[in-house]
């Protein structure tokens, strides 16, 4: 067999080679799929984990809406995870629940109608889109909702009358938001292409005549087009100049005088609104304040449509605001007066604030005043009875609306009627109501004078001449703890003189004496006043006896009762005096441990000198300082330790004169301290310092540096020089002291630092350091319960969307340390109101707070004018022996070796003391009349003779 040849063999290397490539690429492939079988496996196990987790999170959450259906965040918690897992039929469901509750927001009613949309491609469905979208425009109205609904609507243009329903969705659009400053314009523009659209249906093509029809149809389209630049042009909005121009191009006989003058007065207009609309576009939300300072304005211009409009956009982002409710609702009520807009408007209302009764009240009125059926006004009625108040006196308010609307509704002369049964009906039912469901809810049934009664009495007495059950009525309501007031009596008695008789009004008046205990005379004075009148001589005996007998028994209890008041405050003023004596004597003792310590300290500090100073040791230091200059060493001491040389001592020649220089010392540096050398117009005081901070005087000077120009740092230490974390700055201009007054409660190394006018308050003693009010403030709130670990950046976005903040400040110890507590102050008491609302309740990091109007407690005064503090002055500090204060203060020298010291005398720049020297003897004589002199051999011997 023949050899292969060079060409063979590398063919077949390279087979060989191929096939191995193959194989090592299919061992990879293998590889590499069952990589993927592997992540595929993990990914599927991570999915259907969470699917599950999610699954829990929906049960849970349909369980909380079953126990609590007015659950606003667990409805839109639900309707987020439906629409993740892809739960289309549920999700229609949640959304389609919430919005019989509540009135959806803009997001979510464009989030629900793009997703039906996408759903229902087909057109045998997009009737059920239509009527989804004109329940959306009802809540709210907003631009962008409308222009998504005229959108929508083009896509069935090709359908039987589809243009016509286009335009028709265009002109409700425009109706409703084409006056909107900012987004009307984007809502004209598309009405305008979609015209435009129309016309190059209608143009017949290039080079073809067209026909009568066509040209009448065509000079339509055209018309309709102009119409819309000359309408367009008259609104002011944001950009209308683009507009204006643009309808200068398009029109072939140029812009009409009309619509020239017409566009002017809108730019004017504009002008006028331009500032309102830029503070709206710069303000953050919910521009409460920005809105009513809007709406105000455009009500005093007065045009109808730009109101609505401005009401409606403040609306829209403060839905929840009762009081710009009403006074919407107030403006349609006694301006527009249209029916239908009057109504639905009062509809939202009561949906988006269902809390607050006056809105339903005017709600049920504005029903009446546009001929609603009864039927209408009665469920209304019954939807506010389960609306939950927050007042028992809100159930009686509306309960006396309804009842007032029933009786306008009867007949009275007739006999008998169904309206007139119906409305002793309300009545009986309303005391039932009251008595049953708003008493076991608020522990009150909200009328304690029986308003109700009262006016139920009244009517019978006046409209159905029923005395009988008059009477009854009035009869209750005495039962019910009103006996005891004279102006029941008295409406009783002015209601028998007008439809009873004398009888019952003698009988009235009589039970009034005997009953009444707030006003007896003036009831008196009124059954006398109507004996002169109507009685006999034996009725005005009678009235007479029992005016004075009830007279007189009335000024016995009120003697007791006055007697029993002195007995009490006398009481009280013992109990007082007691308090005060034992807090004197408790005071005195402490001041006595407090002068025996300091005594204690003094003979401690007598025995340190005589162990430093005696007279051996005091010429071998001065032999040990030099004998060319004995005394060097003498001033050192005193300088060093700020006071004179100690008894027992026998100073050297000119001793006296540095003692006394050392004490001059001493004064000067307290007298640096004090405060007449401080012009505290010019100062500042600052306390809770760390006594731990380093350099604390140019850590001072750097902070307040930018306040103006410093003229001094002093700050307070204490003997041994440490901190005591309080002190001075003083600038050298007074206009300084503003601008370091805002750096209070400045953090320092984790403390604030408290910063407050510089006031002698021994002459000012009404001065108060506190600078934050102690009276209730409505337009700040209150938040307690806050983590320890919440800062004044997080606690500001949780408040932020609920009105302008203007300040935020979290309430900490001395050292720093948070107390969970903070403040957060409003631009105006509505947003304030609305906060308290929202935040209530609220988990921030795991912690449920709460939240309330501000309204501290008062602060108890202890330092009242006239009763201040002791100041140095008065109780100086003891001043501690050469080795500082010691653990113990008693005296371990004899009684018997005590010296008494002699009382301080005062030198020439304070108070500083000089401890008296000891009787002179011999060369101390001669020392301390200043003639020093050594002593001679002569000299000691005379001494031993004497001895």
């Amino acid at each position: 067999m023949a050899a292969p040849s060079n060409a063979e063999q590398t063919q077949l290397q390279d087979m060989e080679e191929e096939e191995a490539g193959m194989e090592e690429r299919e061992m990879e492939s293998d590889e590499e799929e069952g990589m993927g079988v592997e992540n595929s496996e993990d990914e599927e196990d991570d999915s259907s984990e969470d699917e599950k987790e999610n699954e829990a999170e929906i049960q849970r959450l349909e369980e909380q809406l079953s126990i609590n259906a007015f659950d606003y965040n667990c409805h839109v918690d639900l309707i987020k995870l439906l629409k993740q897992e892809g739960e289309l039929f549920r999700l229609r469901k949640a959304r389609q629940k919430m919005s019989e509750l509540f009135p959806l927001t803009e997001e979510i009613w464009l989030d629900w109608l793009k997703d039906e949309i996408r759903l229902t491609e087909e057109d045998s469905n997009r009737e059920k889109v239509y009527e989804l979208f004109e329940r959306a425009v009802k809540d709210y109205i907003c631009p962008d909702i409308w222009l998504e609904y005229a959108q929508y609507s083009i896509g069935g243009m090709g359908s039987p009358g589809g243009i016509d329903k286009v335009r028709s969705i265009f002109e409700r659009a425009v109706t409703a938001v084409g006056l909107h400053m900012t987004k009307g314009q984007t809502l004209w523009e598309a009405y305008r292409e979609f015209e435009n659209a129309v016309l190059s249906t209608v143009q017949p093509p290039p080079g073809r005549i067209p026909s009568r029809e066509e040209q009448e149809l065509l000079s339509a389209q055209l018309e309709r087009i102009h119409t819309l630049f000359r309408r367009q042009l008259a609104v002011p909005l944001m950009d209308m100049e683009t507009t204006y121009a643009e309808y200068e191009e398009w029109s072939e006989n140029g812009v009409p005088e009309t619509v020239v003058h017409l566009y002017r007065k809108a730019l004017q207009q504009k002008e006028k609104c331009k500032s309102y609309e830029e503070t709206l576009l710069v303000a953050e939300p919910p521009k409460l304040a920005e809105y009513q300072a809007h709406i105000d304005f455009e009500l005093k211009e007065g045009d109808p449509a730009r109101v609505q409009i401005t009401f409606e956009r403040a609306l829209a982002e403060n839905c929840l605001v009762p009081d710009m409710w009403t006074k919407y609702t107030t403006y349609l009520d006694r301006q527009l007066k249209i029916k239908d807009l009057v109504l639905s408007t009062h509809e939202r209302a009561v949906r988006n604030c269902p809390w607050t009764m006056s809105l339903w009240k005017g709600y049920l009125q504005a029903l009446e005043r546009h001929g609603a059926d009864h039927q209408s006004v009665s469920d209304v009625f019954e939807k506010a009875l389960n609306a939950g108040f927050i007042q028992a006196t809100d159930y009686v308010e509306i309960w006396q609306a309804n009842l007032d609307y029933l009786r306008r509704r009867v007949d009275f002369s007739k006999e008998s009627s169904k309206e007139l049964e119906e409305l002793r009906a309300a009545f009986s039912r309303s005391l039932d109501y009251l008595k049953q469901d708003v008493e076991e809810r608020f522990g009150e049934s909200g009328d304690p004078s029986c308003a109700i009664m009262q006016i139920w009495a009244r009517i019978e007495a006046h409209h159905c001449k029923n005395m009988q059950k008059a009477r009854e009525l009035w009869d209750n309501i005495m039962t019910k703890g009103n006996a005891k007031y004279a102006n029941m009596w008295l409406e009783y008695y002015n209601l028998e003189r007008a439809y009873g008789d004398m009888t019952h009004c003698r009988k009235a008046l009589h039970r009034a004496v005997q009953c009444t205990s707030d006003y007896p005379e003036h009831v008196c004075e009124v059954l006398l006043t109507f004996e002169r009148v109507e009685g006999t001589l034996e009725d005005w005996d009678t009235a007479v006896q029992k005016t004075e007998t009830r007279l007189n028994r009335i000024n016995e209890q009120r003697a007791k009762a006055a007697e029993k008041e002195t007995n009490l405050a006398r009481h009280e003023e013992e109990k007082m005096e007691q308090r005060r004596k034992a807090k004197a004597e408790k005071k005195a003792q402490k001041k006595a441990q407090k002068t025996s310590r300091g005594g204690e300290k003094r003979k401690a500090e007598q025995d340190d000198y005589q162990g430093d100073w005696t007279e051996e040791s005091a010429p071998k230091r001065q032999r040990g300082n030099g004998d060319n200059n004995p005394d060097e060493y003498m001033e050192t001491e005193t300088g060093l330790f700020g006071r004179n040389a100690p008894p027992g001592n026998k100073p050297g020649p000119g001793g006296a004169r540095n003692a006394q220089q050392g004490a001059a010392v001493t004064a000067l540096r307290q007298n640096d301290d004090r405060r007449e050398l401080r012009d505290d117009s010019c100062s500042v005081f600052i306390s809770n310092l760390a006594y731990t901070l380093e350099d604390p005087e140019a850590k001072l000077k750097s902070l307040f540096e930018s306040c103006g120009p410093i003229r001094r740092v002093q700050l307070i230490t204490g003997n041994r020089g440490i901190s005591r974390g309080y002190g001075y700055v003083q600038f050298e201009s007074a206009a300084s002291v503003p601008e370091a007054l805002k750096l209070d409660r400045k953090e320092v190394e984790g403390r604030p630092m408290f910063v407050s006018p510089c006031v002698d308050k021994n002459k000012n003693p009404e001065f108060k350091v506190f600078k934050y009010n102690t009276s209730m403030e409505k337009h700040k709130i209150f938040i307690s319960g806050l983590p320890f670990s919440c800062t004044k950046e997080q606690l500001a976005e949780i408040c932020k969307p609920h009105g302008s903040i203007r300040d935020v400040r979290l309430v900490t110890f001395r050292s720093g340390k948070p107390k969970g507590l903070a403040y957060v102050e409003f631009a105006d008491e509505t947003q304030a109101s609305q906060a308290v609302l929202k935040l209530d309740g609220i988990d921030v990091e795991g912690n449920k707070i709460s939240v309330a109007i501000s309204n501290p407690p008062r602060r108890n005064l202890t330092d009242k004018p006239g009763s201040s503090r002791p100041t140095g002055d008065i109780m100086p500090r003891q001043v501690y022996g050469s080795r500082g204060r010691g653990r113990t203060q008693l005296s371990l020298l004899p009684r018997s070796l005590h010296r008494q010291p002699a009382p301080p005398g005062k030198v020439e720049n304070g108070t500083a003391a000089e401890r008296a020297p000891p009787p002179p003897t011999g060369s101390t004589a001669a020392n301390a009349a200043g003639e020093p002199r050594s002593l001679s051999n002569s000299d000691f011997a005379k001494m031993l003779l004497n001895k």
